[in-house]
């Protein structure tokens, strides 16, 4: 069902956005709409051109080309200090000789909020985050969960209408990267700011944005939800970049409204809808590792099932995961979740299994 636009459909609309650096395009015509209040994220490889996208938002790149509207306003032009925006770097960039009181106050300082106002916006910036009984700290004596904090408070204090963070948690160890990525999500949505995140970690994406802008070469290729980027990728890359993918290569040999069939080295895959393509076009079909089954019995299925040798196994903890090899050297990665403490898997290393999934787990790539 598509819903009517609102207002706030396009609060922050990028327009064939260009930028070039020595004749090459780092942005290549990024066309771009999102939402009052959204966590968007860019979410590519080093060098796809997402964090000088970020920068042409905040004014500190003039675009070659395009434009970018905020709120109805071209903002293209504007300098940095023009623009109803705050960044937060991935080095959080708080001053160590100042405590966090006044690092959060710095920018209101400057702006020449009078005193009893900005006392008052640091308290609630503080309450936010959950640091006032560390206001009288220096920057060094926080951990860095605490540090990244700080610094978003500075961000929000001077109420941007919108947020850019760079890398927000690429300073933090995994652990608590994690922990931290529900509270930045909480203390971003309880402020109803409007932020654009830059990460090249797909897990902090798809659990912390709304939407996703999948990159490469400087052009978006996909926009969608996390559910929709990874459950639907529209190309080969989006695929293979989002989590785990098996890829067979393959042509369209049937296609009809409600199935289509594809032909490759390893067998016939079904598939439980209908592309509209070509007979004869090459294809390609992608399987989440999670949707295969694999045993070493022969299922009573014989719609998608494939026969093959174990080659590797690893245990982490919540699931195994196996490489079986099938014919023309293909590996195919599945992963088998552990349910019980003491469940053990009967498969070991070059035992022969047969593998399978349903008409609904393959994707299929056109491009």
């Amino acid at each position: 069902m598509n819903l009517p636009a609102t207002p706030d459909d396009g609060f922050l609309r990028t327009e064939q956005l260009v930028k070039r650096f020595d004749g090459l395009a780092a942005v290549d015509e990024v066309s771009l709409s999102i939402r009052r209040g959204e966590i968007f994220a860019l979410l590519g490889s080093s060098g796809c051109g997402k964090s000088t996208l970020l920068r042409m938002l905040a004014g500190f790149e003039k675009p070659s080309s395009g434009a970018v509207f905020l709120d109805g306003v071209d903002i293209a032009s504007f300098p940095p200090y023009e623009r109803p925006i705050n960044m937060m770097f991935q080095s959080y960039a708080l001053f160590p000789h100042l405590n966090i009181w006044d690092n959060i106050a710095f920018g209101l300082k400057r702006e020449g909020m009078p005193k009893a106002q900005l006392e008052a916006r640091v308290q609630e910036m503080l309450k936010l985050v959950q640091l006032e009984s560390f206001a009288k700290r220096k920057p060094h004596q926080l951990s860095g969960g605490q540090q990244q904090r700080v610094a978003l408070a500075r961000s929000l204090a001077k109420k941007p209408q919108l947020l850019l963070l760079d890398e927000p948690l690429g300073a933090l160890d995994k652990k608590l990267r994690e922990r931290t990525q529900f509270e930045l999500v909480n203390i971003l949505e309880s402020v109803g700011v409007t932020c654009v995140m830059v990460t090249h970690d797909q897990e902090e994406a798809m659990a912390m944005a709304s939407r996703i802008a999948v990159m490469s070469h400087g052009r978006v290729l996909q926009v969608g939800t996390p559910k929709e980027i990874y459950e639907h990728p529209n190309c080969r890359f989006v695929a293979d970049f989002i989590g785990n993918v098996n890829l067979m290569e393959g042509e369209l040999t049937l296609d009809e409204a409600d199935r289509c069939e594809v032909t490759t080295g390893q067998g016939v895959v079904k598939v439980g809808h209908g592309i509209s393509g070509t007979l004869g076009m090459a294809v390609a079909i992608a399987v989440r590792p999670e949707k295969i089954h694999i045993s070493k019995l022969r299922p009573e299925v014989s719609v998608n099932l494939f026969y093959g040798k174990v080659r590797e196994i690893a245990y982490f903890g919540s699931y195994n995961s196996y490489i079986v090899e099938i014919s023309g050297g293909v590996s195919m990665k599945i992963t088998e979740t552990n349910t019980t403490r003491d469940e053990g898997s009967a498969i070991t290393w070059e035992d022969p299994v047969f593998f399978w999934w349903d008409d609904a787990a393959p994707i299929v790539l056109i491009q």
